[in-house]
């Protein structure tokens, strides 16, 4: 993350994300493979990195050696073409994105950090309970411990979107893009760039 200033003078706390340029792979089609979807690599490797099958792939479209390939659906990919190269042309400052990353790993975390939990009482004499969980369940009824209830365990590490990210800053020569505010993941991980689906409601003062 950084900061940048807008035309107002104003500090905007930006995250700067690489963005491309990304090759179409592979699209597959309703009548072939059942469903509509478009495959999309990034980040060229050398090609001791990549597997025989996976160059043959690439190969086919003289695509160089990727490190990632994804795939997503489409319900319409006929302007895309296999091997056809993406870069962030396709942004413009103003656009709303969503960007889906996988969260830093915190290893085996307690319910104060991974659920945000109060904690015990601090004083009363109690001496080990400042950050316990307290009851988990009731007595006879239901004498059981519900599915799904928040306790300690493995904190981080999973899929995470962050929706409605305003592009601030587009930089085509280096293919970079700016968006207000934080994303998901630790420096240099694998980001997912997605148009908005949610609407953005402004707040009207009354």
């Amino acid at each position: 993350m950084t900061q940048i200033f807008d035309e107002r003078g104003e500090v905007v706390p930006v995250t700067v994300i690489e963005a491309g340029p990304c090759y179409v792979t592979q699209k597959k089609t309703l009548e072939r493979d059942g469903y509509t979807a478009v495959q999309l690599g990034f980040e060229e490797i050398r090609p001791s990195r990549a597997s025989k099958p996976q160059l043959g792939h690439l190969a086919k479209n003289d695509i160089p050696p990727l490190r990632y390939l994804r795939e997503f659906r489409v319900n319409d990919h006929e302007d895309l073409s296999e091997g056809q190269q993406l870069d962030v042309s396709l942004f413009e400052a103003g656009d709303w994105v969503d960007v889906s990353g996988t969260s830093k790993g915190r290893g085996f975390a307690g319910v104060v950090k991974r659920h945000g939990f109060g904690g015990g009482p601090k004083t009363h004499g109690q001496s080990d309970r400042w950050r316990a969980p307290g009851a988990i369940s009731s007595g006879s009824t239901p004498g059981r411990v519900f599915k799904g209830l928040r306790m300690a365990g493995r904190m981080g590490g999973e899929q995470v979107t962050v929706h409605n990210l305003e592009i601030v800053l587009v930089d085509p020569e280096r293919n970079l893009i700016a968006v207000r505010g934080a994303v998901p993941g630790a420096r240099g991980g694998l980001l997912i760039i997605r148009e908005a689906r949610k609407t953005r409601v402004s707040k009207v003062r009354r």
